[in-house]
């Protein structure tokens, strides 16, 4: 089981950062949403992912193989807190279109690139 996360936090952070180097305001967006994702992840794996007790502890201890549950917490923060920024995100990408006429990274659409020399 912690292998196939393992592979999917990395996929998903490498997806994230390609779609961040690109020159389009929403892959960039996007790529920010991605790698949030794929961190959010590799956190939530750092608390046991087998946890089959609940993290209660009684008079005797926590239960040995119980998941922790601070990385839940901290996940579910993230979440929320990644949320607001996609929308804050979302609304600089619409500001900026609206202003330059296009929602490339340099004020150039792709055409002017093409031709730029």
């Amino acid at each position: 089981m912690e292998i196939i996360v393992s592979i999917t936090v990395g996929l998903l952070v490498a997806i994230g950062i390609w779609m961040l180097l690109d020159r389009g305001l929403l892959r960039v967006v996007l790529g920010i949403v991605v790698l949030g994702n794929g961190v959010n992840l590799a956190v939530f794996s750092a608390g046991r992912l087998d946890g089959r007790a609940a993290a209660f502890v009684t008079e005797a201890g926590a239960p040995a193989l119980a998941a922790n549950p601070l990385p839940q917490a901290l996940v579910l923060t993230a979440i929320v807190i990644g949320f607001a920024m996609t929308a804050l995100f979302l609304v600089v990408l619409l500001a900026s279109r609206g202003m330059s006429g296009t929602d490339h990274v340099d004020g150039h659409s792709a055409r002017d690139v093409q031709e730029m020399p």
